[in-house]
């Protein structure tokens, strides 16, 4: 929700954004390897093109 890495995943993979977003909490909570996971696909993962834009 704060920078769309797990909607864009859950979009890319056509499953459901809440799945996403729990699997992030779990490694987060866990491993404590969630927050770096989700920081490194912010910067790697490039934009979806804006299809509304004219």
């Amino acid at each position: 929700m704060i920078a769309g890495v797990c909607g864009g995943i859950a979009e890319y993979f056509d499953i459901d954004p809440v799945i996403v977003r729990l699997v992030f909490v779990a490694l987060l909570v866990g491993a404590g390897s969630g927050f770096l996971a989700y920081l490194v696909l912010y910067v790697v993962v490039p934009e979806a093109p804006d299809s509304k834009k004219s």
